[in-house]
């Protein structure tokens, strides 16, 4: 393994090689798209069974980044995005807790990857410069010379911070506990790991809520100054 890939793909499509983690990420939104559709594909007045879990977590989403973007219109807005982060991110750190997932080619977890990471980190770069133009208009310029014209290069340098620390961030803990696992696996391959891989599912929600928040965050910033 080198930073989350495996050194050799699995498959080439054309002159494109295809790697571990990008055949993961295929199964995760694979995996999302299918538990949605059997969620939505016969809506009842009175929900049960899947599709009342899903309304519960629509309706968690938009409390908690609602309540986070400040107001119901940029809740409406932004929560589709910021659920889609949370759900991506959580269903691909538990990729790793599959027993003997390591093992297994094309189960390791996308966010053990610094391009996945980075690829999520550069959505969320892009995501707050359009919706800072999308509320304010060419206000939102104003907001890099704050509180004074000096800032400038500061305010710039804290936009591109933005998306390297959450991209070091998710990887590096995901990566390291990877790590750790396949290391003690090795040493005591029935009783060490056991107790890191519990540990994994907290840490798996944590840094999906991390993310997420530091994501939410950002977007409030742009979305309470217009209004």
């Amino acid at each position: 393994m080198i930073f989350g890939a495996s050194y050799e793909p699995l498959f080439h499509i054309g002159p494109v090689p295809v790697y571990d983690h990008v055949v993961a990420q295929w199964l995760v939104m694979i995996i999302l798209a299918v538990v949605c559709i059997l969620a939505t594909r016969n809506m009842q007045v009175v929900p049960r069974g899947l599709q009342n879990f899903f309304e519960w977590i629509v309706e968690w989403c938009y409390n908690f980044f609602g309540g986070a973007l400040g107001n119901e219109h940029a809740a409406k807005r932004y929560t589709p995005l910021l659920a889609t982060f949370f759900l991506f991110i959580l269903t691909s750190n538990y990729f790793g807790l599959i027993p003997g997932a390591g093992t297994i080619h094309g189960f390791v977890p996308p966010t053990s990857d610094w391009n996945i990471t980075a690829t999520l980190a550069t959505i969320v770069f892009f995501a707050v410069i359009i919706v800072g133009f999308r509320e304010q208009g060419s206000h939102y310029l104003a907001h890099f010379v704050s509180p004074y014209w000096p800032f400038l290069p500061m305010n710039i340098l804290e936009q591109f911070a933005r998306p390297l620390s959450l991209t070091l961030r998710l990887f590096g803990n995901i990566f390291g506990h990877e790590m750790i696992v396949a290391f003690l696996v090795l040493m005591a391959p029935f009783l060490v790991p056991m107790p890191l891989q519990a540990l994994g599912v907290l840490t798996g929600l944590i840094q999906a809520l991390v993310f997420t928040i530091l994501a939410t965050s950002y977007l409030a910033d742009v979305v309470g100054e217009g209004h």
